[in-house]
């Protein structure tokens, strides 16, 4: 006789598991719908998964599918015969999912086109299964001649909003199409090694101990890279504070403004902190630097680096455009303005930025650069340094920000970016980035850097 077991009441109802297809369509949709920044939604997102192989597929879903858009977006306005409604918004961003997968990922076409279709009986909207079906099925069919036909304008061949395209090739003649294609290609993970702990040598012996893939970057005196991203805190030397995460572009502020004892520096705009700490490392903590952040809640994060990192700096936060509601009246040696600015550099970190930034915002950004320099300059101690610092790669932000900043300001003169970044060092002496007038220009790519300028400016004696 068969039997039945009584059902146990005390167990919880098993959690049904998240799909990852469902859930970067959730993340693409806060992104275009919403307004919100890929680094906001991506760790919420991702969470729901405890599976690695499912965040890995999900993660590259979601950053593919924003990083080509603007390409999937034509390709799809030539599959549809009519477009959608404003309210089908998730239907459309679901043919993109699919698209994606089919021209970029390792799926499967018959599993990323019939997966792809399932996510709409979430949706609720049973009409949207055939549609999607054939969309996805036609383009198989056609995918040349589709993908060729949607290729011709430079905007969707390099799946960037048309208005930063012909910004860029304005400005790099000779490098707009490489910078455009940089931009589309992941960022390789860098880390810094913090040399108060260990020799980047010893650092690397270690990786290599551990069977991981890593190399010395070129530029970046302390700078390592990484043959494929890691879960960092298994790296070793992470709990004893033995390096930091930091694209080597950034890392070059530190070496560039050359931090001594007892000198005392403004890290303006300074969360999460990795410039803080790498200019308290590179002094042996022995400088006393004050960082500067507008947004108080950021200041935790730059808090938790100082300590893991067992460095010590003074902060506050403030507003770096008025210095009157923060400042104490005591001068500065050096200080370092990595200013806001349009990241326009750093979109292959975060391919949202295409979506997100406008004409109108780079007007706003411009203005507010050159209120926060006009405020710091009098902080700065005659025979002082000011290095300008945006992970920007439009010259509105940078080399005329710089050119309009020394006209107005005569007690200011450029100072030589390589030079100084050499000048500890001048025997291994190397030359990155372009020479702007004024200032150094890195375009995303090069070296597998970030896109990023810098400008010193010297602070005559007599001012």
């Amino acid at each position: 006789m068969s039997h039945t077991p009584s059902k146990n009441f005390n167990t919880p109802p098993t959690k049904k598991a998240a799909n990852p297809r469902f859930v970067a369509l959730k993340m693409c949709l806060n992104v275009i719908e919403h307004g919100r920044s890929l680094s906001q939604i991506l760790p919420e997102g991702l969470a729901q998964f405890s599976d690695r192989r499912e965040r890995a597929f999900t993660q590259n879903l979601v950053l593919g599918t924003l990083r080509w858009q603007f390409r999937l977006e034509a390709i799809r306005g030539l599959l549809l015969k009519t477009p959608l409604k404003i309210k089908d918004e998730d239907v459309n961003q679901l043919i993109l999912l699919g698209l994606y997968q089919i021209l970029y990922m390792d799926t499967p076409e018959h599993a990323a086109v019939s997966e792809t279709v399932a996510i709409t009986q979430s949706l609720k909207k049973p009409w949207a299964k055939a549609l999607l079906n054939g969309v996805l099925r036609n383009f198989l069919r056609d995918k040349d001649a589709l993908c060729a036909a949607a290729d011709l304008k430079p905007a969707h061949l390099y799946s960037h909003p048309q208005w930063l395209v012909k910004q860029l090739r304005t400005a790099y003649p000779e490098h707009w199409q490489a910078v455009l294609d940089a931009n589309n290609q992941p960022a390789p993970l860098t880390l810094r090694v913090n040399v108060r702990q260990q020799s980047r040598d010893e650092f690397l012996a270690n990786l290599h101990a551990q069977g991981i893939d890593a190399h010395a970057h070129p530029i970046a005196p302390e700078g390592v890279t990484l043959g494929q991203s890691q879960d960092i805190t298994q790296l070793p030397s992470f709990d004893m504070g033995g390096f930091s995460v930091q694209d080597p572009a950034a890392q070059l502020a530190a070496n560039i403004l050359q931090p001594l004892a007892n000198q005392r520096i403004l890290d303006a705009c300074a969360a999460p902190g990795g410039k803080t700490t790498h200019l308290l490392e590179w002094s042996n903590n022995q400088s006393r630097v004050f960082a500067l952040e507008k947004e108080p809640e950021r200041l935790e994060r730059l808090a938790e680096n100082l300590h893991r990192l067992d460095l010590h700096a003074d902060y506050q936060a403030g507003d770096a455009a008025t210095p009157s509601t923060w400042w104490d009246g005591e001068l500065f040696d050096k200080i370092l303005l990595d200013a806001p600015c349009s990241a326009t550099g750093i979109i292959r970190r975060h391919p949202d930025i295409k979506w997100h930034r406008t004409p109108e915002d780079i007007d706003a950004l411009v203005s507010l650069q050159a209120d926060i320099l006009h405020a710091l300059w009098p902080l700065l101690k005659p025979g002082g340094q000011l290095l300008y610092a945006t992970c920007s790669i439009l010259p509105a932000e940078n080399t005329l920000q710089m050119q309009h900043f020394l006209a107005q300001e005569p007690s200011a003169t450029e100072g030589d970016v390589l030079q100084s970044f050499n000048a500890h060092n001048p025997k291994e002496a190397c030359e990155w980035g372009l020479k702007t007038q004024p200032g150094q220009q890195i375009l995303p790519g090069e070296h597998g850097m970030d896109g990023f300028f810098y400008c010193l400016l010297h602070k005559s004696m007599g001012a």
